[in-house]
């Protein structure tokens, strides 16, 4: 049990939860605006619906696998998580995506838009972001 409760407190501490511009900032500093055409606005407004700007969100789905991060990277697609058979595109452990070392999540994000699908891979993203004016997420941020 005081295993179970350290490691707990480990993985809080490597939890962040970025306020809107913030994450804007550090997109922005990783090249994702306008990356495969795709707008920063794009990228925060994803960010927003999928994982409300935490690093250590997760998702269990209804086929088995689970998303996990701030972009919610699929396991059984993108990631290994040891549990879901996967073809783990990324190329990753689904555990490195729950970090504050958001470098691999955005990595792995870029990955994930080459694919023919691209960003439309993001149900969050189809659903409250695609074709609607997107302004707000950048508004106040001075980027």
């Amino acid at each position: 049990m005081r295993c179970l409760v350290f490691l707990l407190f480990v993985a809080l501490a490597n939890a962040k939860i970025y306020q809107r511009c913030e994450w804007a900032r550090v997109l922005k500093d990783n090249g994702m605006d306008g990356y495969r055409s795709i707008s920063l606005a794009d990228w925060v407004c994803l960010s927003k619906w999928e994982s409300s700007y935490s690093t250590t969100a997760i998702n269990h789905n209804t086929d088995g696998s689970t998303d996990y991060g701030i972009f919610q990277i699929n396991s059984r697609w993108w990631c290994n998580d040891g549990l879901t058979p996967t073809k783990n595109a990324c190329n990753i452990n689904c555990r490195e995506l729950l970090t504050d070392n958001v470098g691999v999540a955005i990595n792995c994000a870029k990955r994930v838009v080459r694919d023919p699908n691209g960003i439309s891979a993001w149900v969050g993203w189809r659903n409250h972001c695609q074709n609607r004016d997107l302004s707000s997420y950048l508004a106040g941020c001075g980027l």
